[in-house]
Parts: structure tokens; C-alpha cells; sequence
């Protein structure tokens, strides 16, 4: 867990390429194939996404655990809420939870610079990996775009819902001694103090 643009997704990619047998499942990724799929669950859950506002729970529970594989698996952005985390203990059970703590104002200095290829889902970001061409993408010279919820404004209302939520999760989580947070600035400072956990907790 961790707010929108804390790393989760650079995170869980690292985990799942150290640990090949544990599939990786992104709420957010799942989310965002249902709208651009225009189903009935991807339109609702548009309304929502657009505002900066969290999903309702019980639209993101059923698509995420009718999407959960069989064996070893990590999930990335889900659950964001307690409703949520008693749904998936209710259907799986959960190891561990990995904490991303980054400040605020760096995720949305991070989160406004980021500009998207809609075809690819190339990621690049003004200032730090800027594309080679402004506006356009290295490898197709397509338009790059900036997804509705990067925008400064729906940024700064996901944040807020995320410091409203996450709270009553983390306590959640630790009450069952399963969390487990690791702070830093940037991935290069967290992904060591998550490997090293892993390897702990993981050796086999």
C-alpha cells in the first residue's frame, strides 16, 4: 500500500522480477482496463476516478478478487480500505503488506510531471526522464498524454482521500502484526529496505 505515486508499481515490479513465481495484479491497471473497455462497471467507476475520489468498495472488490490467480500473488493498490481488506481476508489469505511512506509534496511534484503514451503505457517525467522530444514518444513519435487524475487539481483531492483512508488500514493491518512500512524519498532509498525484508521473511 502506499499513496498514488509512492512507487507501488515500480515496487511490485521489482518483487515480482526477484520472485518469479508470484504473479502481479494492479488494482489501478484493472480499474483502468475496465473504462477504457467502456463496460457498465468501467463507466461508474470513471464518475469516481475523474474527481480524485476512491472507487466504492464494492466495485473494486469485485474486480479485483474475481481477478486474483491461483498461488503465490501480490497486489498492488489494493485494499485501500478496511471494507476492502475484510473482503480479501474473507476470499484469501494475506502474508504480509509492504508500506510505501513518501512525502506528499514529493508524489505530487512526481504525479503533475507525468506524462503518459496511451498506446504502450510508456511513462516519462518533465524534469527527471524527460521523453527526447517534448510531447512525444521516444519510440513511436505519438502525442503523449496527461492522464485526467495526474492533473494538479484531482491530484491534490486523491491525496487527501488517501490521508483519510489509509489511517484506519494501517492500523488494520497492524493489529494482525502483517504490516510492514518502509519510508524514503525515492525508490533507490525503499526498494533496498523492502529487499532486505523479503529476503527475511522469504529465504526460501
Amino acid at each position: 500500500m502506499g499513496a498514488p505515486g509512492s512507487g507501488k508499481g515500480t515496487i511490485s515490479a521489482r518483487i515480482t522480477e526477484n520472485y518469479g513465481k508470484m504473479a502481479h495484479r494492479s488494482s489501478g491497471d484493472m480499474l483502468r482496463a475496465q473504462v477504457e473497455k467502456g463496460s457498465g462497471v468501467g463507466k461508474e467507476a470513471k464518475r469516481f476516478m475523474d474527481g480524485g475520489q476512491l472507487v466504492p468498495d464494492h466495485l473494486v472488490t469485485k474486480i479485483v478478487i474475481n481477478e486474483i490467480p491461483e498461488g503465490a500473488f501480490l497486489l498492488d493498490g489494493f485494499p485501500r480500505t478496511v471494507v476492502q481488506a475484510e473482503e480479501l481476508g474473507n476470499s484469501v489469505e494475506v502474508d504480509a503488506v509492504i508500506d510505501l511512506d513518501v512525502p506528499f509534496d514529493v508524489i505530487e511534484e512526481r504525479l503533475t510531471s507525468r506524462w503518459v503514451h496511451p498506446g504502450s503505457g510508456r511513462v516519462y517525467n518533465t524534469g527527471f526522464s524527460d521523453p527526447k522530444v517534448p510531447g512525444k514518444d521516444d519510440v513511436t513519435g505519438e502525442d503523449l498524454i496527461q492522464r485526467d487524475d495526474d492533473k494538479p487539481e484531482t491530484v491534490q483531492a486523491r491525496l487527501k482521500v488517501y490521508e483519510d483512508t489509509c489511517g484506519p488500514l494501517r492500523e488494520f493491518y497492524a493489529k494482525q502484526g502483517k504490516l510492514h512500512t518502509f519510508s524514503g524519498n525515492a525508490t533507490a532509498v525503499i526498494w533496498p529496505q523492502v529487499e532486505e525484508f523479503l529476503k527475511k521473511a522469504y529465504k526460501d
